[in-house]
């Protein structure tokens, strides 16, 4: 009776410290991550980073039910959230309401929409570096003030057909980018609270005055986004002069578009980029209908680098205007008529020593188009995204969270042929072999 008594004693005492346990490990946590390099956890930038964000942070992932993405994302975002428990996940179903996420410009299964302060942006690739670098964006406080030119048949900031940009820059104001109308023939001086301006396709000549004051505007020291369009006659030679190109004649076609699906060759899609801040990681195809090439010309004063391209199976069309659903084949390449066979430049990065006495970087884009921030092309690919990120280097905001590259160095195995061939023989044959020796070695051991 007294050992019985005394066993039940001792299991009703192990049942109660696992109960214990149990009920503790719900209000503690007690987390060790001894990974290589401690890769499972975020880095010492990304924690440094959190450290700073005073408000909640809300994450929206518009995943669907299907497959294990939801436990992703899910994962990825506890990270976070361990040190910062204020950091919230909510999942929306993008298969409930197909044009629901269509008109909020859902294009990724899985994209996340991160909110902090009334301001929010979003993300479709899954990493660290992305992800903290968002946060880094949404922390800064300052209200970034964008100028439009307008007074000349520019595309609209706020307009909302078809030709306006209203759709992006209510983009750009989720991301604390405030856009103002810029009459230039009105006030004559560029406001000096103005952090860029944006040339978006004049459709008549700019008068004279404003575009010495363009062109003054830049000499000071200022941040410009120009879109520029085929056969654009805008009067603005000298701004062009100044930094040191110019719009070569005609439309860029590309055969390579029938890869894409593309019935029209003057639509250029472009999955592959030149090397720089603005397109480095940058893995989604933009598409330009009807772009125009750009040159550099030589003695400029900027140091420029190109960041749109197109394919080897493009030129610059002087003579015949492609028309949608005529095949690329029907048009052929005039070397006679100026036009230059590809891969040509479609946009154009510039930089050099503001004159400014902060002698900090100037920054400048050209991009030969306009359409594809457009309503109608603005939600094809990643043309959204590559617009975002044009804006954020004009204005200063490409710093970036830098992620070591933290995984294990013995993730990959490799073997040669002949030793998959060893391992094939040895657990194939060998060890069988080996172990029905055995067998019969113990049978004949016990027989005996």
């Amino acid at each position: 009776m007294r050992e019985r008594f005394g066993n039940t004693l001792y299991a009703m005492f192990v049942l109660a410290i696992a109960a214990a346990m149990a009920f503790l490990s719900t209000r503690f946590d007690i987390e060790r991550d001894w990974s290589f390099d401690h890769r499972s956890s975020l880095g010492a930038s990304s924690v440094a980073l959190l450290g700073t964000l005073d408000a909640p942070v809300e994450v929206v992932s518009y995943a669907s039910r299907k497959g294990t993405l939801r436990s992703l994302i899910a994962d990825f975002v506890a990270r976070y959230r361990r040190v910062k428990p204020d950091l919230a996940l909510r999942f929306v179903d993008p298969d409930a309401d197909p044009n629901a996420m269509r008109a909020a410009g859902i294009t990724v299964d899985g994209e996340m929409d991160i909110h902090y302060k009334g301001r929010n942006e979003r993300l479709k690739v899954l990493s660290e570096t992305e992800f903290s670098n968002v946060l880094l964006r949404l922390s800064r406080a300052r209200e970034r003030i964008v100028a439009f030119l307008e007074g000349d048949g520019e595309r609209q900031p706020m307009g909302k057909a078809n030709a306006d940009l209203g759709q992006f820059v209510g983009t750009l104001a989720e991301r604390g980018v405030r856009a103002v109308p810029l009459p230039l023939a009105n006030t004559g001086k560029v406001p000096d609270n103005t952090d860029l301006v944006v040339i978006a396709n004049p459709q008549a000549k700019v008068p004279a005055a404003v575009a010495s004051e363009l062109v003054d505007y830049v000499d000071r020291g200022g941040a410009l986004l120009w879109l520029l369009a085929p056969g654009e006659d805008n009067a603005l030679d000298d701004l062009a002069a100044l930094l040191g190109m110019r719009a070569l004649p005609g439309t860029v076609v590309d055969g390579n578009g029938a890869a894409f699906g593309l019935g029209d060759p003057s639509f250029v899609a472009i999955e592959h980029y030149p090397p720089h801040a603005i397109t480095e990681n940058l893995v989604l195809t933009t598409l330009f209908p009807q772009p125009a090439a750009l040159a550099q010309l030589t003695g400029s004063r900027w140091q420029m680098q190109s960041i749109l391209r197109s394919s080897e199976q493009s030129w610059n069309e002087t003579g015949h205007i492609p028309q949608a659903g005529e095949a690329a084949d029907t048009i052929r390449q005039n070397p006679q008529a100026g036009e230059i066979a590809g891969p040509l430049d479609l946009a154009f990065a510039l930089t050099r020593v503001s004159p400014r006495p902060d002698r900090r970087e100037q920054r400048v884009a050209v991009i030969g188009d306009g359409e594809f921030l457009s309503n109608s092309f603005l939600g094809n690919g990643g043309n959204r995204e590559f617009g975002q990120r044009v804006f954020d280097w004009l204005l200063g905001d490409d710093a970036q969270i830098h992620v070591a590259d933290r995984s294990a160095p013995d993730r990959e195995l490799k073997i040669s042929q002949g030793g998959l061939t060893a391992l094939a023989g040895i657990f194939l044959v060998v060890l069988p072999v080996l172990l029905a020796a055995c067998g019969v070695l113990i049978w004949w051991w016990r027989r005996r």
